[in-house]
């Protein structure tokens, strides 16, 4: 039944929970020359600007010239859009892509069209993250700028990239839970006329994320970056962990083969585990290397004491002795 639903273009949605009644939400923003124009396009590309917009606001601040950000944004969206829909492919199933009922050339062209029609549906956002990680990696040690500090922007944008970017799933009515009676329910009529009520999860991830985005926001503004790359780790421990949960509840997961196990779950788990570890171990670090040069200031304020105090003693000996010998010449 939701396939049909998912089907057409526009959808039924009611949040009653909220005192939201059923409004009609129609997948089309408008046409140009026949060509179907989707909000899931819009938003997501407004998603994009408002991530390039964070990095190129906050470059001068971080030493970078915004002549070599836009290098960095070309690259970074390409690459990034690929890799969202390769990771997509690769896990949904990539023998499901194949064309093999036609000619060589034809099966060739018919593979290589299923693979890109990111117009048909199919993004997932770790793909575009493990991409545009590799890709200012690659442009960092190109223009040798460091890869950390772009990170840093890079990630603070994204949460309020991927928060925006939600919406899209909104618009499409999907990315949701599975059925719920919880206060805050999502109404999605099938095509039957008959509601059905879902964990909006799409709506979760969103509020988490910008969340996110302002503590981090409220984070540097009372100076808490103490190294680059912490902004980064904090954005990948701070997704990672709403995701593992939020990933739990949806019923459109991505799974590793045959397994039960959700490949996006999973892996924001391992974010999780390791961006917490870095942070406490790189918190250790730089306590001990404060003690040790606390240490080391101490002990060189100690030996200089004892140095001043050692020539204040051959001072006044020297002192004592200039007595005695003028005691000695007037008897």
């Amino acid at each position: 039944m939701l396939g049909a639903l998912l089907d057409a273009e526009v959808n039924t949605l009611s949040f009653p929970g909220l005192g939201i009644g059923e409004f009609d939400v129609n997948k089309i923003a408008f046409t140009v020359f026949g060509r179907s124009v989707a909000w899931y396009g819009i938003i997501v590309t407004l998603a994009i600007v408002s991530v390039c917009a964070t990095v190129y606001i906050k470059a001068p601040s971080r030493g970078i010239k915004r002549d070599d950000i836009l290098d960095y944004f070309i690259f970074s969206i390409i690459f990034g859009i690929i890799g969202t829909r390769l990771y997509y492919v690769l896990f949904d199933g990539i023998g499901s892509y194949i064309k093999t009922d036609g000619s060589v050339l034809e099966n060739i062209w018919g593979t290589f069209v299923n693979i890109i029609a990111i117009w048909n549906g199919g993004l997932a956002i770790y793909g575009g993250i493990i991409a545009v990680v590799l890709t200012v990696f690659f442009v960092s040690k190109k223009k040798k700028i460091s890869m950390l500090k772009i990170l840093d922007m890079a990630g603070h944008g994204a949460l309020l990239g991927q928060a925006i970017g939600r919406w899209g799933n909104f618009m499409n009515a999907e990315a949701h839970g599975a059925e719920t009676d919880i206060f805050c329910r999502m109404g999605i009529k099938d095509s039957f006329g008959v509601t059905h009520y879902y964990h909006p999860t799409f709506l979760y991830e969103s509020l988490w994320n910008l969340c996110g985005f302002f503590v981090i926001m409220l984070l540097l503004k009372f100076k808490r970056q103490k190294y680059d790359g912490q902004v980064f780790l904090w954005y990948v421990t701070w997704y990672g962990f709403g995701r593992m949960f939020i990933e739990g509840l949806r019923t459109d997961s991505l799974y590793i083969g045959s397994t039960n196990i959700r490949v996006s779950q999973m892996l924001a788990f391992i974010l999780f585990l390791v961006g917490t570890a870095l942070l406490i171990a790189l918190k250790i670090k730089k306590y001990e290397r404060t003690s040790d040069a606390v240490a080391a200031a101490e002990a060189e304020s100690n030996d200089a004491d004892e140095a001043n105090a050692a020539e204040d003693t051959s001072s006044e000996e020297a002192a004592d002795g200039e007595g005695e010998t003028t005691d000695g010449k007037d008897n």
